[in-house]
């Protein structure tokens, strides 16, 4: 798939089929990964690739933040039941001592940022789809998942066949409301 088709076909998927991930096919989106600039090459990241059906159950019930949703209106989070139901959930993790600071800013989002949209722009390339989540209880599943004190989990990525043909996708914003030349 050409990289331009590939960014503007992306959807994000949270209704999965139950065909499972082949094996080729998880390497490639993990591989993909594994190619993304970082601060200084540190590449600052690490995953959880979750395919245990029992262990996603759990990480969908901790997806659930009740005062964040309420807030925001919702009962429950959109991407609960993706996580439960993809075939495989893959936890981004980071290490911000592996990556750098400068004037405040800790540059381990974004190269998890860049990660991330290497990953989920990889499953689409191989079929699959993915939605990233990013609420969740980090200490809950930092310890569900056995992380190491100072990791920070920075999204979740359940990761499989779409049960829906996604087209279209939501509007976007025209360039002439966000591109500036030359000054603001």
């Amino acid at each position: 798939m050409e990289t331009l088709t590939a960014i503007k076909t992306r959807r994000s998927v949270r209704r999965f089929s139950d065909q499972p991930v082949e094996p080729e096919k998880l390497q490639a989106v993990l591989e993909a990964v594994q190619q993304a600039p970082s601060w200084s090459n540190k590449q600052c990241w690490s995953l959880v690739v979750v395919q245990n059906q029992e262990m996603r159950n759990k990480i969908g019930e901790l997806s659930f933040v009740e005062s964040f949703f309420s807030t925001y209106g919702y009962k429950s989070n959109p991407a609960q039941k993706a996580l439960a139901q993809a075939p495989v959930v893959i936890v981004a993790c980071a290490d911000p001592e592996l990556s750098g600071e400068l004037h405040g800013q800790q540059y381990y989002m974004a190269d998890m940022g860049i990660a991330a949209e290497n990953l989920m722009l990889a499953a689409h390339d191989q079929g699959l789809g993915s939605v990233f989540v990013g609420v969740f209880d980090e200490d809950q599943l930092g310890d569900l998942l056995e992380i190491p004190p100072g990791i920070r989990i920075v999204g979740l990525f359940p990761l499989g066949y779409p049960a829906v043909d996604a087209k279209g996708g939501p509007p976007r914003k025209p360039l002439t409301e966000f591109v500036h030349y030359d000054k603001w």
